[in-house]
């Protein structure tokens, strides 16, 4: 239900009380009842935030501060609700009222007061400010439902991708909780190279979908026990362009980053990894830092076909190949960052197991 303009509040700003005795005699004999006198003008601004009026009527010749600088007191405030300002005044030049005008009053009311003119302006501006104060609610309010479905569609579309990431590394016998790890290490490694917040957001929730192309590759093969036959391996290889080619055709950043990660993060530092032999710089950053993490945490997680390494074996092994599988910037900062990839691990460890 729309508010009555009647019980608006009106703030009235006048030296001269014989003015605002009138003034509350005229308003309050039309029914206004919320009438907030003011004489002394350095007490605006506190009444203005004490009492949100919806009209102010302001004298322009008063002590202490006159109306201009009162209005500039106002519109400093940048209320994007500023309701309209009456000039109160006995002054009729062009100049005077221009200056008034863009000062940022809205209308005049001459002294002295004619009692139809005074009410007719206080109820027209009275009503044009609750009217743009609905809209403005209305805009806040359809703002706020556009950002609680917007990010209503970001969490479930996240959803979506962290379970197809899962449901790729179950065709491996691994967990979902491999692909947290690995995932939480990589936006770690990203944010210690000076990623911003919202691209160390963007690998945690496309890192996920590295392995999505082994979705792609026949049972036979994704779920052999023993070793693979060189034909064999060349076929498991090929999870990755397959990853690529499933995310492609989607220009969302989210879905670039996942496609480059299960494009390039079996790709080597050296020219050796695979699909493409990109080497050094060649290789997207966020498919280093996802070669990493992968490697790490494939490598301290139990596996049908192995046990765990200790922590201390893994480090080793990067070490041994920085330079040649992985970026030996990154291998500096992975290691100077193992105590909170060793707590990501403790954090997401398996079910009945301790890290």
């Amino acid at each position: 239900m729309s508010p009555s303009p009647n019980s608006e509040c009106i703030l009235i700003v006048d030296d001269e009380p014989a003015n605002l005795r009138l003034l509350d005699k005229m308003l309050h004999g039309q029914g206004y009842q919320n009438l907030v006198m003011v004489e002394d003008p350095r007490e605006v601004l506190d009444r203005y935030r004490e009492m949100r009026p919806a009209l102010i009527l302001l004298d322009i010749n008063m002590p202490h501060l006159d109306g201009y600088q009162v209005m500039e007191q106002l519109k400093a405030l940048n209320d994007p609700l500023l309701p309209p300002i009456v000039i109160l005044t006995a002054q009729h030049g062009k100049d005077y009222l221009l200056r008034a005008l863009a000062a940022g009053a809205r209308d005049f009311i001459g002294k002295p007061f004619d009692r139809n003119e005074l009410l007719m302006r206080v109820r027209n501006l009275l009503d044009a400010h609750l009217a743009h104060r609905m809209v403005h609610n209305q805009k806040t309010v359809l703002e706020d439902m556009v950002r609680a479905r917007t990010e209503e569609l970001r969490r479930t579309r996240l959803q979506v991708v962290q379970r197809l990431g899962m449901a790729a590394e179950y065709r491996d016998e691994e967990t979902g909780n491999h692909i947290l790890r690995m995932s939480h290490t990589c936006a770690l490694l990203a944010r210690a190279i000076g990623w911003s917040e919202a691209g160390c957001d963007l690998i945690l929730n496309a890192s996920p979908m590295h392995d999505i192309g082994k979705i792609g590759i026949p049972d036979a093969i994704m779920l052999k026990p023993g070793k693979f036959e060189p034909h064999e391996w060349e076929i498991m290889k090929t999870h990755a362009a397959i990853g690529g080619k499933l995310l492609e055709g989607d220009d969302s950043a989210l879905m670039r980053m996942a496609r480059e990660i299960a494009f390039t993060h079996h790709e080597k530092w050296d020219g050796s990894g695979y699909p493409n032999g990109l080497a050094g710089e060649a290789i997207p950053q966020a498919g280093r830092i996802a070669a990493l993490a992968d490697v790490f945490d494939a490598l301290t997680s139990v596996r049908p076909y192995k046990q765990a390494w200790t922590v201390e074996a893994a480090v080793e092994c990067i070490t041994e190949n920085s330079g040649k599988h992985f970026d030996p910037g990154l291998v500096e900062v992975f290691l100077r960052e193992l105590p909170g990839i060793e707590e990501i691990r403790e954090r997401f460890a398996e079910p009945g197991e301790s890290a």
